[in-house]
């Protein structure tokens, strides 16, 4: 697929307080990312008021989150086929994003509690006519 593990070792650098943010966000949006299927759309999830497109760095996180949905909601998860689309990080947060019509970010390989990251719908992650602080940011440029 290409060097996916540049994105978790972003990812990584970042959550041990290290690293550019804005490298972390460009190797998102250079990054091929695996999006499992649900119910005929991709897998979302909602928290804090933000829906959330499950995306994968690899077959490998990605079948981390199978198991830890078998755990959750036995076994016929597994047993499941379990189809998955890829973007290109860049197409997620540019087009998908933006279509969705709510808040929404993307969430980085969530079965992983090490390696898990948000990216939320703010500005300079997403376009600033879907981020949520566009007005803030807006702001704080007129002073």
């Amino acid at each position: 697929m290409g060097d996916e593990a540049a994105l978790a070792d972003r990812i990584a650098e970042r959550r041990a307080g290290v690293g550019d943010p804005q490298a972390l966000v460009g190797e998102l949006r250079r990054s091929l990312v695996l999006v499992p299927f649900d119910r005929g759309g991709l897998w979302t999830a909602e928290f804090g008021g933000v829906r959330w497109v499950c995306g994968f760095t690899d077959e490998a996180a990605l079948a981390r989150f199978v198991e830890a949905r078998t755990g959750m909601h036995g076994a016929g998860a597994t047993e499941r086929a379990w189809e998955y689309a890829v973007f290109r990080g860049a197409r997620l947060l540019d087009e998908v994003i933006p279509a969705m019509g709510v808040p929404a970010g993307v969430a980085v390989n969530v079965a992983d509690p090490d390696g898990a990251m948000l990216f939320p719908p703010v500005v300079g992650i997403v376009p600033d006519a879907v981020a949520v602080d566009a007005d803030e940011a807006d702001r704080g440029h007129d002073l």
